[in-house]
This record gives C-alpha cells, structure tokens and sequence, in this order.
C-alpha cells in the first residue's frame, strides 16, 4: 500500500519522500525526530504526512502471544505513528498541513487470531482523533481503513465474501481515499473505511 500511495501522489504533483525500514526505526523517538528532518531538508518543507508502517500482521492464537509479538505489533503502528507525527507537528503547523494515518478495520472489530495487531490498529485510530485535536486548527488529521485490499489469489473468493460489494479492493483503492482526504481542507479527526463494506457485513464472525 505504502508504494501505492507514493505514486498516487507523485501523479497529483507531490514530492514524496517515501520512507521505509532502511530510514531508520520510527517507534524510536529518537530516529523519528531525524527521519523527520531529513525529510524536510530533501523536501525543503512538509505538507503531508503519511503514517503507513506496521509491524505484526501474522495470524497467533491468543495464549501464544508473547511480549516480542506485542513490540512488534505496537512498535510502527502506534509508537511510530506518535512519534513521527510528533516530531512533523512543527513543521505541519508551519505549512498548515495533514497527517493520514492508514489504519485498518481490524482496529474497529475483534479478531481474536489478531489480537495484538487488532489493539495496535485500535491505538492508532484513537491517535486519530486525539492528534486531530491536539494539532488544530492548523493541522488536519484522518484516517484511512483498509479492509482486504491486497489479498493473495487463493484467498479471493473468501474475502470477497466477506464484504458487501462481494469483491475485494486494491492499494490503489486505498492511495485514492489518501489523495482526497489530503486535499480535503473542511475534513478532520474521522476514517474513511475502504473495505468494500466488510465492518458492515452480518452473518459471519469479524475477522479473517
């Protein structure tokens, strides 16, 4: 999703600067703060920010988790995107800025196969709402929720039954709920949810 976004962006006339594990460790206030400012002396500025890492998605029965499993599933999700937007707070208050964070259903439902992942998305869309007003009225903050957009061939007719549309999407599904809510200059501190319906969808159990 993350390389889905970029190009969306760059298309609309961004200059991205599209991070990833070799930039440095995010959940680390220390290295966010740098990855930060490198980001601003390259771009010369900061106008958007983009919270889309995580860590964690991996399928763990409940009474096997263990403390590994809850860093690694809080580490990018609900620290970095604190962290990170922290450290860009100055700087998109300066340019009058957005943050999107790129969430995901499984905070809104429990999936017990999920668990830490399920608690880490639910930190980080409560982080939505909370930044979006702390950081006002100068910086917007939203959410994008993805429900199953990249989804291995296998699994396709199972996933798409899981939704209202009966299909599943795509990252660009999700790239395009970015490009509109970074421009959407009277929307703040909500979710847009791009899962074909799949939070409203009755008569079977929440979760993959």
């Amino acid at each position: 999703m993350g390389e889905a976004i970029a190009q969306r962006l760059e298309r609309d006339g961004w200059s991205v600067f599209a991070a990833g594990r070799a930039d440095g460790d995010v959940s680390k206030p220390d290295q966010a703060r740098a990855l930060v400012e490198r980001v601003v002396q390259e771009l010369a500025g900061l106008d958007l920010l983009v919270n889309c890492a995580g860590e964690g998605f991996h399928p763990k029965p409940f009474d096997e988790l263990t403390e590994a499993d809850w860093d690694a599933a809080f580490g990018a999700t609900a620290k970095g995107s604190f962290f990170v937007t922290q450290a860009a707070a100055p700087h998109l208050r300066k340019s009058r800025g957005c943050v999107v964070m790129v969430e995901d259903v499984a905070g809104y439902q429990p999936w017990p196969a999920f668990v830490a992942h399920s608690a880490a998305k639910a930190a980080q869309a409560m982080l939505t709402r909370v930044l979006a007003r702390a950081l006002a009225p100068e910086v917007r903050v939203c959410g994008v929720a993805p429900g199953p957009v990249a989804v291995e061939r296998d699994q396709e007719e199972r996933r798409s039954a899981e939704t209202l549309l009966g299909r599943v999407g795509s990252p660009e599904d999700v790239a395009a709920a970015v490009a509109y809510l970074a421009g959407a200059d009277f929307v703040t501190g909500t979710t847009i949810f791009v899962d074909g319906g799949r939070a409203l969808k009755s008569g079977a159990p929440p979760g993959p």
